[in-house]
């Protein structure tokens, strides 16, 4: 786990945090996981509030891997319809077509 605070360093430390776990448990592709953490965490310093929390979990040792990503703000992340026009409002879209599930959840 690790906490960052509310700035717009978050993602690039965040991808930083996670590479290195993967590289602990001998993951050579962390590709998908750094963009999805980087979308959340982008996420949450654009629309939350307060210190960042990410932690990156492993069920078991070749099982699948879970990111989550919490701040203190009071909103719930939400997929947007897409829209062409729009100049963002995307990522959420985008990470929810290359994970195997995702969700909300109060901590």
């Amino acid at each position: 786990m690790i906490v960052l605070d509310w700035s717009d360093q978050a993602p690039r430390l965040a991808r930083r945090f996670l590479a290195e776990q993967f590289r602990e448990w001998e993951i050579d592709d962390d590709h998908v996981a750094r963009l999805v953490v980087c979308e959340l965490v982008t996420n949450a310093y654009l629309h939350g509030e307060g210190p960042i929390i990410v932690r990156v979990l492993r069920d078991g040792n070749d099982g699948p891997v879970t990111v989550e990503v919490w701040d203190a703000g009071e909103g719930r992340p939400v997929v947007r319809p897409e829209n062409y026009a729009a100049s963002s409002g995307r990522g959420l879209l985008l990470m929810s077509e290359l994970v195997q599930a995702w969700g909300v959840r109060p901590l």
